[in-house]
């Protein structure tokens, strides 16, 4: 017997209609590209959403279409994300932090029909715009007043979207459709598209509202530093429109100094972004004595949380710290920091080590850690092994069917990280597969090694990797980025890793550069670490 409850199908054209109906005066704040300043609400944004799709529609566009984005988190691109998935198609947001060649190659792999850029990336487009024969249109976020010129035929986007109707019939159709492709980064070969649905993508927005994950409200503010470019902003663009939070996009002005006065001027509760740009607050804070004293937690994600810096936000500046852990093809959310049942949160000692976890799980996603034959581990909170996932919102394959060796015949995803999984719910991530040191016979984790060695206070980055050794086959060896100005002395480094890790874990060997190799989304290059230090001679180093 089937409950009798009625059938709708969950659609993204619903939240931005919803914000507009329930929270239509709350603010969307946008840097733009040029430093401007601009301030709408979700009313006017549902508006200029139906208008877009509605000039989408008559330009072409039509179901299962891709439509490309390479631009700054701002109003349009908010716009870009409901209109294009609203009438069907499919946006797929492209990194510009990529190389050129590749952003071409991603275009071809996917498609793209049209491709929507703000100015800051006309070189990127001229350059590689005869480089891509399936798109038929280029319109940059601007109006034909500023629209600056073009080597490719360019269009405006107030001028495509001036004379449409803000009235439409959202078309209603299966859940399952296609919404958005995001391209992962970090594997090896070409990267692989990610194919999200309207089902998960509302789906992972309720969960990103829950209490315990971001939680964000209708009395929010919300600063998405994380780019939209980056998992659909970590789907924070859809739980602000579903709760009514405001949101404040920071466009280019990812800088300490511009994020800083956002937070003070919009009024800031709420905030996601990377580790690296978290930095960057704090270091502008301490130079200039500003504050942020209105915000009420800091969403870490991206890269592992040091303790240096938690400590910094959390006993410094008074700002929770909330990390949590997911990937592309996790859409990302899968499990967010909150303290265990019964916990002590006046002794904030003891939950520094829980705080410094990926997250404890959320729910809708399953996890498991297997060994290398594929045989389930325990989830004793010390064993490590392979961790796979599964949920509503986790990738069942990739687009076109590539890298179909990522998920297991009973439909579980391959992660690629090396995890241990705790009794009380809690993801300890211990290392990438790729990335894990094997040294005797056992694993040595490169992720603890680097974040003891951040432990230090002129240590800015550090990287762990594999060099390979004659006895015991790999052994750690430790690349770091000293604080600018600051030269950490080897053994006080050796000290703090020797605090948190076994001795045996010491690197053989620890060499100073003045910047790590960083990628698009901000993480170390590895990859390019072990190529430059192939040949490097661990046992003549000191």
């Amino acid at each position: 017997m089937q409950g009798l409850m009625m059938k709708q199908e969950l659609m993204i054209s619903d939240l931005i209609e919803h914000a507009a109906k329930v929270h239509g005066s709350r603010e969307i704040y946008t840097l733009e590209t040029d430093r401007s300043e601009h301030t709408y609400n979700w009313g006017a944004c549902a508006a200029r959403t139906r208008k877009l799709a509605n000039a989408l529609r008559e330009a072409g566009v039509k179901p299962g279409d891709r439509v490309a984005t390479i631009a700054w988190n701002n109003y349009r691109h908010i716009e870009i994300y409901y209109a294009v998935s609203g009438i069907g198609a499919i946006v797929h947001t492209i990194n510009p932090r990529l190389d050129p060649k590749q952003i071409a190659w991603m275009i071809g792999h996917a498609e793209d029909k049209f491709v929507m850029f703000d100015t800051t990336f006309g070189p990127i487009v001229d350059g590689i715009y005869d480089l891509c024969p399936t798109v038929e249109k280029w319109i940059c976020l601007t109006d034909a007043d500023t629209k600056p010129d073009y080597k490719a035929p360019v269009t405006d986007y107030e001028s495509l979207i001036e004379g449409a109707s803000d009235e439409i019939a959202w078309p209603r159709f299966d859940e399952n459709t296609a919404s958005a492709l995001c391209y992962t980064s970090g594997t090896t070969g070409n990267p692989k598209g990610v194919l999200y649905s309207h089902r998960s993508t509302v789906l992972h927005a309720m969960a990103g509202a829950f209490n315990d994950v971001i939680g964000g409200g209708s009395n929010d503010t919300i600063l998405a530093v994380v780019p939209m470019f980056h998992v659909c902003t970590w789907g924070l663009v859809y739980s602000a429109a579903m709760v009514g939070a405001k949101l404040v996009m920071p466009g280019p002005g990812l800088d300490g100094a511009s994020l800083t006065k956002m937070i003070h001027q919009e009024g800031v509760t709420l905030m996601g972004g990377v580790p690296t740009v978290w930095l960057g607050i704090y270091n502008h804070i301490k130079q200039s004595g500003d504050n942020v004293s209105g915000v009420r937690k800091a969403l870490v994600g991206g890269s592992a949380l040091s303790e240096s810096l938690l400590r910094a936000y959390e006993l410094d500046l008074g700002i929770p710290m909330q990390q949590g852990w997911g990937m592309t093809e996790t859409s990302p959310l899968g499990a967010a920091y909150t303290p265990y049942p019964g916990a002590d949160l006046t002794d904030y000692e003891g939950t520094v080590k829980h705080k410094l976890l990926a997250g404890r799980r959320i729910f809708g996603i399953d996890m498991m850690i297997v060994d290398d034959e594929g045989r389930q581990l325990p989830e004793d909170g010390k064993t490590s092994g392979h961790l796979l996932a599964k949920g509503p919102w986790v990738a069942s394959g990739y687009f076109k069917g590539e890298g179909s060796d990522a998920f297991t015949d009973d439909g579980w995803f391959r992660t690629g990280d090396v995890a241990a999984l705790h009794p009380d719910g809690y993801l300890e991530i211990t290392d990438r597969s790729k990335d894990v040191i094997k040294s005797g016979g056992e694993w040595v984790s490169s992720i603890e090694v680097e974040n003891a060695a951040c432990d230090h206070p002129h240590v800015a980055m550090a990287a762990c990797i594999g060099l390979h050794h004659e006895k015991w086959q790999e052994r750690p060896f430790l690349i770091v980025q000293p604080v600018p100005g600051k030269q950490p002395a080897k053994s006080e480094i050796r000290d703090c890793i020797l605090a948190k890790c076994a001795k045996w874990w010491l690197p053989d060997a620890i060499v100073y550069r003045d910047k790590l190799p960083l990628g698009a989304t901000g993480k170390i290059l590895k990859r390019q670490l072990k190529e430059e230090y192939r040949d490097f001679d661990l046992e003549k180093a000191s």
